[in-house]
């Protein structure tokens, strides 16, 4: 859905805009969902749910943010960073060291303003709800959100990388016996005849 509610949005289309934005939320969330009460989680899915959920937010925030809809300053913060997030795990998975996908508290609660902020403009641009000072409010908390969650992030997977030898298993030693040495008896001095 990523391109079709990208290109509404660049259309002027905010009300269709923001009912697929709305279904796409919903679908996400119910994906979840299920993936935890049936346990159908799978490694492939933990990486490729957040890479949605990026390319639609950012997609999103971008798009708003060139027609003037959200600040600027809030575009880049949530921009950067996805980019820092991402920047560090490939560049942990390059030095075979790769970070455990955990989404954070803080980032759960990041992830939640920016989409209710992306929606309240969405709806208020398509709908005329008049929701100016909520908005207002909510691109603040947004924004402060984004940046405690860029350094939750930066801190752990600094700590990750600077602990990750004291977590590597140590190898074995053999346990192939080692060969004895024959014990050398002191040469004695030759006498002289």
């Amino acid at each position: 859905m990523v391109p079709l509610v990208v290109w509404l949005i660049i259309d002027d289309r905010m009300q269709t805009a923001f009912l697929l934005f709305l279904i796409a939320g919903l679908s996400d969330g119910l994906d979840g969902f299920l993936a935890k009460r049936y346990g159908w989680q799978t490694e492939l899915g933990a990486y490729l749910d957040p890479i949605a959920d990026k390319m639609l937010l950012v997609s999103i925030y971008v798009v708003l943010g060139l027609s003037s809809h959200l600040p600027v300053w809030l575009v880049i913060a949530v921009v950067s960073r996805d980019i820092l997030i991402i920047g560090a795990m490939l560049l942990s998975w390059v030095l075979g060291r790769p970070v455990p996908v955990r989404p954070l508290l803080v980032s759960k609660a990041n992830t939640v303003a920016q989409i209710i902020l992306a929606l309240m403009v969405l709806g208020d641009l398509g709908f005329s709800l008049g929701l100016a000072r909520v908005i207002g409010v909510s691109v603040w908390v947004a924004g402060g959100l984004t940046v405690v969650s860029a350094g939750a992030y930066l801190v752990n997977w600094l700590t990750f990388m600077a602990s990750y030898e004291d977590h590597q298993p140590q190898p074995r030693a053999s346990r192939a016996p080692r060969p004895k040495q024959r014990a050398q008896r002191p040469k004695e001095p030759v006498s002289g005849i």
